[in-house]
């Protein structure tokens, strides 16, 4: 990194001399919202390769900002845990994010769809307290991409883990959500309420849980600045 660096003693071009490389901000994203292990990490940066991924893990390390440790009973398997430096750059990271939420304009984030991402953030930020107690299935059908990618499960244990699969887990759904990826992801940022879209998303299965939808579904974490964009 040093060689292509900014060469100036300024501590904002030293920062970005170690930040500022493609992908990096946006592991940081993934590392500050609490995933610490490769596979994890792989889903929240889908369109990142495998190779560039460990390349910028190695880079963050080599920075003193993540640290690679060997998880307990488990040989062979290691997790990236952010060290004090690297906890310091909360901040940065959504300084960043609600930055962006309020100046980018709507239409030019709603260009970037990715279902892997937007499900992947949806599991993480959901709210299990209103689902009913156990266990609820959720399946969300994305009517307008092809088959391999049009169905997803939310598996949400009330005082458990949330799972996500993008094949049928074998369990009964609780409620259907039938909807297009550009509705949900406009949902998701805050852009869009699930009462506004009216027609567009359409639930079957427990009317119970559809009528809480937009409290249970957890919004990006940026979702609470207004926009000043349009």
């Amino acid at each position: 990194m040093a060689q292509h660096g900014y060469k100036q003693f300024c501590p904002l071009s030293m920062a970005a001399e170690v930040l500022c490389t493609r992908w990096t901000m946006v592991l940081m994203r993934e590392l500050v919202a609490g995933s610490t292990r490769f596979n994890d990490l792989r889903r929240g940066v889908p369109k990142m390769s495998p190779t560039l991924l460990s390349q910028r893990l190695k880079e963050l390390e080599l920075a003193g900002i993540v640290e690679r440790k060997e998880v307990q009973g488990e040989k062979g398997i290691f997790e990236y845990r952010l060290t004090e430096a690297g906890r310091d750059l909360r901040p940065v990271v959504e300084a960043m994010g609600f930055w962006g939420q309020k100046w980018v304009e709507s239409r030019l984030s709603l260009k970037n769809l990715d279902p892997s991402l937007l499900m992947w953030d949806m599991r993480r930020n959901l709210n299990p307290s209103p689902l009913p107690e156990g266990r609820t299935v959720i399946q969300f059908l994305y009517q307008d991409l092809p088959a391999s990618k049009r169905s997803w499960w939310l598996i949400v244990e009330k005082h458990g883990e949330v799972d996500l699969c993008w094949y049928d887990p074998g369990f009964d759904v609780d409620l259907y959500v039938s909807t297009d990826l550009h509705t949900m992801t406009a949902i998701w940022m805050g852009v869009l309420t699930v009462e506004k879209a009216g027609a567009k998303v359409a639930l079957t299965g427990d009317q119970a849980i559809g009528k809480k939808m937009q409290t249970w579904l957890g919004l990006s974490p940026f979702a609470v600045e207004p926009k000043r964009a349009a």
